[in-house]
Formats: C-alpha cells, structure tokens, sequence
C-alpha cells in the first residue's frame, strides 16, 4: 500500500474486502435496509476515520454500526452512540454540533480524529479475532500519518483497547510488556503519548448508567489537556 496521507488512506480503506463474512454482512445490510431507512442509500462499505489529518487527539472506537456508520459512510454517524459521542466532544468544544445525521451535515472536529480498529460492520456488533488483527495494518498506517502531531489517544471499551496496544507497538510506539490492562479512567504513556481508556458509548453503557455523560466528558476534558486543545468554558 503506497498511501502518502490520510486522504488515499480513507480511500484504500474505503475499496478494502480483505474479510469475506464482513464484506457479506456490511452489503447485506446495505441491500435489505432497516425499515426507518427504507429510503436510505446505504454506504455498505468499509467506514475510514473522521477528522483533520493534524489531529492532537485520536478516539479509537470498536466498529461501524450496521446501521449507523455502514449506513451514513461516516464513524459514529447516525445512530445512538454518535449521538452521546458527538454531543460531548461538542459540550467540551472539541467539534462544531452536537449531532451526527449524515456524512454531509457539516459537522467538523476540532483537532479530533475518530477511528476504529475495525472498519465494517460485523454481526452483532462482534468482530472475530482474525478480522481484528487482518484490519490491523489500516490503524498501523492511520497511527503512522497521524504521529507528528498526535499526543493522545481515548480508546473507547475493552475490545478497542486490546485491538489498539498492538497497532501502536507496530507503529513504533513502545508499549510494555505485560500490556496495560484496560479501565475506564486508564491513563498511561507511551513515549510521550497519553493513553486514556473509556468504557465505550454503546446503548447497554449509556442506557444503564454504566457511562454517562458526565464520565465521558470528563475523560474528553482530560485527554484533550494532555492533547494541548483550547476548550469551552
């Protein structure tokens, strides 16, 4: 892969169909619809990263939802969990509004880039080990463009943060050995980067109260300190 920055990265990422049973999933999706959406036209492809290519601050996710980010082409767009994401990087000044509809409405992040370790949407929301470690080399590459600016990173639940520890090690980063286990409140460094983990914005956390608002901007406030980004009052 000859990708020379984020852009062609977006687009290589974009035409990838490296998994067979994602590929069949994500497309199905896209063909039969959700009945709320039947007048949608699906993206039903791999979702690339969102936000500027001089990002301070990485959020890393888990993958697009079936019918949220394999329906809009945009992470964290259209459905439940981009909607308490985006809120809160917009109540902590970190993007432009606090909603995320559609690829086109016009929302911009402010030295925010949002990712994932893996790009389509699985069954159930659970990608297998080989399709984790096969999507691997997509965040290698996207770690790689984004480290002359990069300074920290929230990963978003458990299954981001053991997909994560191993693309930053690959991506020249020294990670230790035992791996630091993930928490929500985690902090750690990595040759000057600063590592938070947050439990992730999916409906059973948020709907029950295991991650609030509240939570998540707080470790938003505290990664983009670390990360040296202007906040609102």
């Amino acid at each position: 892969m000859d990708a020379s920055g984020l852009p062609l990265l977006d687009r290589h990422i974009a035409d990838c169909r490296a998994c067979p049973r994602l590929v069949s999933w994500r497309e199905e999706v896209a063909r039969a619809k959700r009945a709320a959406y039947a007048g949608w036209t699906y993206w039903g492809r791999p979702v690339p990263g969102f936000g500027p290519a001089d990002a301070r601050l990485l959020i890393v996710g888990l993958a697009p939802a079936a019918h949220g980010g394999n329906r809009t082409g945009r992470m964290f767009t259209g459905d439940r969990s981009g909607d308490v994401l985006y809120e809160a990087l917009y109540d902590v000044g970190l993007a432009s509004q606090p909603t995320a509809v559609h690829a086109h409405d016009g929302l911009e992040l402010y030295g925010v880039r949002v990712t994932s370790p893996v790009h389509c949407a699985p069954p159930a929301n659970k990608p297998t080990p080989e399709e984790r470690d096969t999507c691997r080399p997509w965040l290698v590459r996207e770690l790689g463009l984004l480290r002359p600016t990069l300074r920290a990173v929230v990963v978003l639940g458990a299954f981001g943060w053991q997909a994560a520890l191993p693309a930053f090690a690959e991506a020249g980063w020294s990670v230790p050995r035992p791996r630091p286990a993930f928490a929500h409140g985690a902090r750690h460094v990595l040759d000057g980067l600063e590592l938070f983990g947050c439990f992730h914005v999916s409906q059973r956390n948020t709907f029950t109260g295991r991650l609030t608002p509240a939570m998540l901007r707080d470790v938003l406030r505290t990664a983009a300190e670390a990360a040296g980004l202007p906040q609102a009052e």
